[in-house]
């Protein structure tokens, strides 16, 4: 057997297992009747500062939390808990993505039925959080106006397995010649019909747009887990 071939079959398994793992965290969510959003993006986009800026946005209604992973240091969980949410960081060593079981172990002690919305911050990577999937019902892919327009054609696999982009920093595309069009041309030739946000955390430019509509994601949402299966205890507040 040669090292290509063991290395394939390990890989296989890695995911599987994960596969396994976040369909039950998938379960877990649903039972509770809480919306999970997950963020991936490469270092210094500003997602962390995004997620701080929603969080504020979002707590004044919703019972919202969040999970954030970092290979090292719990910066960003500092940051984030400038919000007053409640927050968790998961440190993940060498590991350059989150795994379903790592977010598992992050929620242990956690009602999540008393959640409306829980965001996951994955490591900043555009490579292997692609193939991991943690459960969530809608995943974020985040672009900076700084990064460029035809980042979607060197990582198409984040853009095809993500629900969203969201062009961050929107408030410098004029400093730095960001070509919006381009940019938009980049995502829909890898991801068809793919729904684009501008947004600046920092200007506020774009932010107004997420509170109204995760409220209709989380209404639809808890009206389809009702539909299927009626489960006690979940709220239909929104």
């Amino acid at each position: 057997m040669s090292t290509q071939t063991r290395l394939i079959q390990v890989r296989q398994h890695v995911l599987k297992q994960n596969d396994v793992a976040a369909r039950a965290l998938r379960r877990r969510f649903e039972e509770a009747g809480v919306y999970v959003v997950s963020l991936v993006s490469s270092p210094g986009t500003g997602k962390t500062y995004f997620l701080e800026k929603l969080l504020g946005l979002l707590r004044a209604r919703y019972r919202v939390a969040a999970v954030v992973g970092d290979l090292a240091t719990d910066n960003d969980a500092q940051r984030l808990a400038r919000a007053q949410v409640p927050i968790r960081q998961i440190t993940t060593g060498t590991a350059c993505h989150l795994e379903a079981e790592m977010v598992r172990r992050a929620l242990e002690g956690w009602k999540l039925e008393d959640l409306d919305f829980l965001f996951i911050e994955n490591v900043g990577n555009l490579v292997c959080p692609s193939t991991y999937d943690l459960g969530e019902e809608l995943r974020l892919v985040l672009l900076s106006v700084t990064e460029g327009e035809d980042k979607p054609l060197k990582y198409p696999p984040i853009f095809n397995s993500s629900d969203m982009a969201v062009i961050t920093k929107i408030d410098l595309a004029d400093a730095v010649e960001f070509d919006r069009a381009a940019a938009r041309r980049s995502i829909e030739s890898v991801r068809p019909g793919m729904e684009v946000v501008e947004v600046s955390a920092k200007t506020g430019q774009g932010m107004d747009y997420w509170p109204g509509f995760l409220e209709e994601r989380l209404a639809q949402f808890r009206k389809d887990q009702v539909a299927t299966v009626p489960k006690a205890g979940i709220s239909s507040q929104v």
